[in-house]
């Protein structure tokens, strides 16, 4: 996935007003895996990408800049 996942996931994040601690129990991680993800230290497995594209209401565009 693109460096910029991280980046994009997190401006996603906040534009719905939510912690990582609350995107997280959403797509039912702990907290520390989501924020691994916004510092593109792990990468999201496919379903918890889709996962994320739900709870964030977003399309995979928003989070991927390389599409």
């Amino acid at each position: 996935m693109a460096k910029n996942f991280g980046n994009n996931l997190k401006r996603e994040r906040i534009a719905a007003g939510l912690t990582q601690a609350e995107l997280a129990a959403m797509v039912g991680v702990k907290q520390q895996q989501l924020s691994q993800w916004e510092c593109d230290k792990v990468e999201p497995t496919l379903s918890n990408v889709v996962a994320l594209l739900k709870a964030l209401h977003v399309g995979m565009e928003d989070l991927v800049d390389d599409l």
